[in-house]
């Protein structure tokens, strides 16, 4: 039963979309780890922070990115960690990719918490891609 759900988890994040860059999350193609910069922290941490009902209290924990080549276009996916103060049940893991040549346009994947299967979606999706997340005691500090 729980492969089904990882295969089906997985087939799930392989949609076609022709109107922008969006190949799967993670899976087979894997990323070369770079750096964060400041700018490329304050493009994450915003975009998070648009999804969250208490964007204010979110504090970020580790968090690594490396970049890709898909379909030609260049791509940033960043594994990491954020929590909140509030009880809405905001944050835990997340996925996130950057187009840098679309004006370094964000998109939040997953993040735990958004979906009953979201946290395997994110793990699953970061360690195909070569990112990992750290255990537990690395996650953010509220």
């Amino acid at each position: 039963m729980r492969k089904t759900v990882q295969i089906l988890l997985t087939a799930s994040l392989c949609g076609c979309v022709a109107a922008a860059p969006r190949p799967d999350a993670g899976g087979g193609q894997r990323v070369t780890p770079i750096p964060i910069s400041l700018a490329l922290e304050e493009i994450i941490t915003t975009g998070v922070r648009q999804h969250l009902q208490d964007p204010v209290s979110a504090k970020f924990g580790t968090m690594a990115a490396g970049q890709r080549t898909s379909d030609g276009h260049q791509e940033i996916v960043i594994c990491g960690y954020v929590s909140t103060t509030e009880a809405h049940g905001d944050g835990g893991s997340f996925l996130a990719k950057v187009y840098p040549d679309a004006g370094s346009n964000f998109e939040l994947v997953a993040m735990s918490g958004q979906s009953p299967n979201a946290e395997l979606v994110v793990d699953t999706a970061c360690r195909a891609a070569g990112l990992p997340l750290p255990a537990a005691s690395s996650k953010a500090h509220a």
